[in-house]
């Protein structure tokens, strides 16, 4: 009988630790498995180049996948280094010992060889699955072989073993089935092929599975799983269109190819290879809860994460793609990344650019990049605006407005390049489309003074202008708002002249308006039109209206209102001779005019109906 051996890191404690909390999947031990065996590989062919020995070529090496459901097992086999009787206790008896690790620190030249594993841990996910694990190993340059057993933290077992060649076979006795866990589904073909696709299609060496022959008699075939070249590792010379968007549509589930391919790489601090991809059109629940932004990362070529969140800013979460790294530090389950500099390094680097590649779009191709903003432009508002200006270096440029004055979107650079010589301000305006702002009664004067308005017709634009309050050093002003001091000195006069001699007549219109409006005022602003509406406080009347659609929207500020009536307009001579009862009928109807010119309902439908009938018969 073998002699039964203690691991010697808290074994019971710690065996249940590594099955239960650090991995979040079972599945995971698959992944763990093929990466161990791949490292074999790597050292046994690196120890055969430093020695001399031409051993086997790399075409050689391989791992095999065999599932017998009748013996309810699962064997994973490489022809890598092997191990050692004292090896085998060392690195499996030592819980969290990595001879990975300390053999990447004994190569003098790290560029020869990529080791994945560095931890010792993933081999003791199988447990998560396994009743039993044997391990049966032969190292390179010995005649004898062992075999370890073991069926959990109580320990393990050592025993010499017959084994014909170099290498290492393990083999996972699987966990009976239950109403909660289906350990059997890790002997269905279908489901290795998926996880080897999904986790391990990278890996250098094949990766082959047992195949059932097709006849009662027939010997069972082998099939290699893998694909074993990352496109993103290989030139961009030797790259094809159509291989970039078949990639992209069979990894990320697009059915359109994808707007631009960006094929990237960077030695030193830091060290990655990125496949980036922009997408043609936003993803349905883009602008949900339910979307997961994050980049796929690998670690040479082995998939560590789906969705890595903290290689990509939110403002450039619509992108797809994957980073592959051979020195970021993984933690021991190698699912979770530690926040070192090397990750921030690469965050950093691709954040760059994705930003240039969206600035040659927009200098290559401008109607593929207002394609892309009518996209996601608004993603690109919400993070300036999140971010109180911070990223307004890296974003401001990338954003796109309709103007008064152009048929295509402009950038805030091309705005401030068309700006006449006089005009000292960027004014902008809000409403449902670039139609409906032109017919404001505020744009006419601007029109004819050859200023452009910048169209704003998402509920955030408001807020942003606000947040960013000046463009190289001009400050962005809402024809709305405040008194834009576009008036002649003789018009400020006339106007202040209307204010004294018909104070009475601005009083009572604004006692008509019950509350309605904190003022009525005289303007000489307008051109043709007979009133507008301005708010005086910080609240725009658009930014009140977003405002106002928030749950809880009764104790959040309002705008405070001001109707300013046309002093060259007829109607402004008219009001001066009208009876108090239609003047209160004409404060009303003038009001509920400027509510509609604004995009805003009128309040009472009913009574402003009524109040044009009386007024067609007088």
């Amino acid at each position: 009988m073998p002699e039964k051996k203690q691991f010697q890191a808290e074994s019971q404690r710690m065996l249940d630790l590594m099955i239960h909390s650090i991995y979040t999947h079972k599945e995971i031990f698959l992944r763990e498995l093929i990466s161990n065996a791949s490292d074999a590989i790597d050292k046994r062919y690196y120890q055969t180049l430093q020695s001399g020995d031409s051993g086997l070529t790399r075409e050689q090496f391989s791992i095999a996948i065999v599932a017998d459901k009748e013996a309810r097992t699962l064997t994973i086999s490489d022809n890598g280094c092997g191990m050692s009787m004292e090896e085998l206790e060392n690195n499996l008896g030592i819980i969290a010992k990595s001879g990975s690790l300390e053999f990447k620190k004994s190569i003098q030249t790290a560029e020869e060889i990529d080791v994945i594993g560095q931890f010792g841990v993933g081999f003791y996910s199988a447990f998560m699955v396994a009743q039993e694990i044997t391990v049966d190993s032969r190292k390179m340059g010995e005649e004898s072989a062992t075999r370890w057993f073991s069926q959990g933290a109580d320990g393990f077992a050592l025993s010499p073993v017959e084994r014909a060649e170099v290498g290492t076979t393990i083999t996972l006795k699987l966990k009976e089935d239950t109403d909660d866990d289906n350990y059997g589904e890790f002997l269905e073909e279908h489901r290795v092929k998926a996880l080897v696709k999904r986790y391990s299609d990278y890996i250098r060496y094949p990766i082959r599975m047992q195949m059932p022959g097709e006849g009662e008699d027939a010997e069972p075939s082998w099939e290699t799983l893998n694909s074993m070249s990352p496109l993103w590792r290989k030139n961009k010379n030797e790259v094809k269109p159509e291989d970039y968007e078949s990639f992209y549509q069979s990894n990320f589930h697009d059915f359109e190819k994808p707007r631009r391919v960006i094929h990237a790489s960077a030695e030193g601090a830091a060290t990655y290879q990125a496949l980036l991809f922009l997408p043609a059109k936003a993803p349905y629940n883009y602008y949900s809860k339910e979307f997961e932004k994050g980049l796929k990362l690998y670690a040479n070529g082995v998939l560590i994460m789906e969705h890595c969140k903290d290689l990509l800013p939110d403002c450039f979460s619509f992108i797809n793609g994957l980073v592959d790294s051979q020195d970021l530090s993984l933690n021991i389950s190698r699912e979770m990344l530690q926040q070192d500099r090397q990750l921030r390094a690469i965050a950093k680097n691709i954040e760059k650019k994705i930003k240039s590649e969206l600035k040659a779009l927009m200098e290559e191709d401008r109607a593929a990049y207002d394609a892309f903003y009518g996209a996601f432009g608004l993603n690109l508002k919400y993070a300036l605006y999140a971010s109180f200006g911070m990223q307004r270096e890296l974003l401001l440029d990338l954003l796109e407005f309709n103007t008064t004055a152009q048929e295509k979107l402009s950038t805030f650079a091309e705005y401030i390049a068309r700006m006449p010589e006089g005009q000292s301000a960027i004014y902008y305006a809000t409403g449902e489309s670039a139609a409906q702002i032109k017919r404001l009664p505020q744009c006419e004067r601007l029109t004819e003074m050859g200023y452009e308005v910048l169209c704003l017709q998402d509920d955030i634009d408001e807020f942003l202008c606000k947040t960013l309050h000046s463009i190289e050093d001009k400050e962005l002003h809402s024809i709305a708002e405040a008194e834009l001091e576009l008036e002649s000195d003789e018009e400020k006069k006339r106007v202040d002249e209307a204010r004294e001699a018909q104070r009475q007549l601005f009083e009572r219109m604004k006692e008509a308006l019950e509350g309605r409006v904190a003022e009525v005022a005289p303007t000489a602003k307008l051109k043709s039109h007979p009133v507008c509406l301005r708010s005086s406080s910080e609240i725009s009347l658009d930014m009140e209206r977003v405002l106002q659609a928030q749950p809880g929207a009764q104790a959040l500020p309002k705008a405070e209102r001001v109707l300013e009536l046309n002093i060259d307009h007829p109607i402004y001579g008219k009001l001066q001779r009208l009876e108090p009862e239609q003047l209160k009928d004409y404060a009303n109807l003038l009001y509920n005019q400027a509510l509609l010119i604004e995009g805003f309902p009128v309040e009472d439908a009913v009574e402003f109906a009524s109040a044009i009938c009386r007024l067609m018969v007088d």
